[in-house]
């Protein structure tokens, strides 16, 4: 697997996973790389704590620590399955993620039914260390490998047509409970912007922590965009349509009022987090901690509507 950068070798392959999770444990907010947007290269722990009620004004006071993988593997949002985050990795555990298939069609001329292995095989994969914002007011930072969407997008080759981009998620009630028990509009749906999915911010992540997705993490192929709220990046994706209008999506077809299309990290919304881990509050960013690199697909925008 390759690292996002290329002059960086990739800490998983040189390192016993238990001595990789503990020497990435701290990174340092001082910057992203210039490629566009990973968290920056991992460094010890200065000494500086953090207490509650501390005034935490701008990203450089706030050492970011990766989360621990126990808690990105059995803290989940996945309704599919269940509504309670602790219980999804159980739930989940025996879902079928081998053989699968990912359909990309609608306005492109090269659509195009993906294996697993080919998908793994024609998009090298990369290290991404990113944010991870819930809606709910909590947050992680996660190690996820994968590759940028882009790449695929290219492969299918949209026409100019296209504008946006859905995704769709599994329907399966045998293996997802959470389909059997709760009237919702499955199967969980999801879009983008033509010019959203094509960021080099946004992946397709196929593990995380130098390992293969878990289930309860999307196993094996989720979308991640790193400057929305989590629930935009959809779990086990099999189907990618390319269309010229603005698809429907789950949260916002059940709630449109709380739920927008966009769906922006925005500290207008909210304005603090609790990182997964942590015992103080830290201040939402805007997108994130990506706005230097995304704010401008919004130029115009009132996004606190938008959003």
């Amino acid at each position: 697997m390759k690292s996002y950068s290329s002059n960086r070798v990739h800490s998983a392959e040189i390192t016993p996973e238990n001595v990789y999770r503990s020497r990435r444990d701290f990174i340092k907010l001082a910057g992203l790389a210039t490629a566009g947007g990973i968290l920056s290269a991992c460094a010890p722990n200065s000494g500086q704590t953090s207490t509650p009620g501390t005034p935490q004004l701008t990203p450089t006071l706030f050492p970011d620590t990766l989360t621990p993988w126990d808690s990105v593997t059995h803290y989940n949002n996945y309704y599919e399955f269940t509504i309670s985050k602790t219980d999804v990795a159980d739930l989940a555990k025996n879902f079928t993620t081998s053989p699968w298939k990912v359909q990309v069609s609608g306005l492109c001329s090269n659509p195009q039914t993906f294996s697993m292995e080919q998908i793994l095989a024609m998009f090298p994969s990369q290290e991404r260390i990113y944010r991870m914002r819930c809606v709910e007011d909590w947050s992680m930072v996660i190690p996820w490998e994968g590759f940028p969407l882009n790449q695929l997008m290219n492969a299918v080759k949209p026409t100019s047509e296209a504008k946006y981009v859905a995704f769709i998620g599994t329907l399966d009630t045998a293996e997802m409970p959470g389909q059997a028990a709760y009237n919702y509009p499955w199967p969980y749906t999801e879009g983008l912007r033509m010019d959203e999915a094509s960021h080099d911010l946004t992946i397709l992540a196929t593990g995380l922590y130098g390992k293969s997705l878990e289930p309860q993490c999307g196993a094996p192929i989720r979308l991640v965009i790193p400057w929305k709220y989590g629930y935009k990046s959809i779990k086990a994706v099999k189907k990618i349509i390319l269309l010229a209008e603005q698809p429907s999506t789950f949260w916002n077809t059940l709630s449109p009022n709380n739920y927008g299309f966009y769906s922006n990290v925005s500290p207008r919304l909210d304005a603090t987090e609790q990182r997964i881990g942590e015992s103080f509050r830290r201040p939402t960013l805007d997108f994130n901690g990506y706005a230097d690199q995304v704010a401008t697909l919004y130029t115009g925008m009132d996004l606190q509507i938008n959003s």
